[in-house]
């Protein structure tokens, strides 16, 4: 029997002004999170009876509760975004200027180089993809939601079409955007993929009273 895991990947909600100009990769800050009446309309948009699941970071947590306050969000440590280790929360211009070559070599080969004390943008996409294959295993025919990180999302494109870290690292992801993929496992074993739609524009709202 051919077995069909759906999807719906959701980037968080955007960062604060006083978070933006930073690295913020495992480590937590803020975000600005959707009024009522646009996390209702966006709640909307995702499927029903859902299995929702969400990144360890407040930042996605906070998002997946306030989209569904009624659900609570299964945390999964593999879906955090890439850590960038000692260069966490500190300013981009900072690091350039306190460490010039090592700034300069990551950014050369952003999808292979390691940031210092952290993780390779190469092991974001191996992790991701276990965590999928082991929740699609488990997975009882409901649709899975997941609330996390742009890394996390161009890593699951990257398992799902077969891309190398730098093809799919060029993938933009907006802050509350919608990417659907369809995990399929034939009955050989084989598995095969389906991808709706990538960084597709959640609802807004603009019409929302003052």
């Amino acid at each position: 029997m051919v077995a069909v895991t759906r999807w719906y990947w959701l980037r968080h909600a955007p960062l604060a002004a006083s978070a933006l100009g930073r690295i913020h990769g495992a480590g937590e800050a803020p975000v600005d999170l959707p009024a009522p009446m646009r996390a209702a309309r966006i709640a909307r948009a995702l499927p029903e009876g859902m299995r929702l699941v969400a990144s360890p970071l407040a930042r996605a947590r906070d998002t997946a509760s306030v989209l569904r306050p009624d659900l609570t969000a299964q945390i999964e440590p593999g879906f955090i975004e890439q850590d960038f280790g000692l260069w966490e929360g500190r300013v981009h211009a900072e690091i350039e200027a306190a460490e010039p070559e090592a700034y300069a070599a990551f950014w050369r080969q952003p999808a292979r180089a390691r940031p210092p004390g952290g993780e390779r943008y190469a092991d974001v996409i191996a992790r991701v993809a276990a965590t999928v294959d082991r929740i699609s295993a488990e997975a009882d025919a409901r649709p899975v939601v997941v609330v996390a990180h742009a890394g996390v999302v161009r890593a699951a494109l990257a398992q799902a079409l077969g891309l190398t870290p730098e093809q799919s690292i060029s993938f933009v992801v907006d802050p509350l955007s919608l990417t659907r993929i369809d995990r399929i496992q034939m009955d050989d074993g084989a598995v095969l993929w389906r991808v709706e739609t990538v960084n597709r524009p959640l609802p807004t709202g603009e019409d929302e009273p003052c």
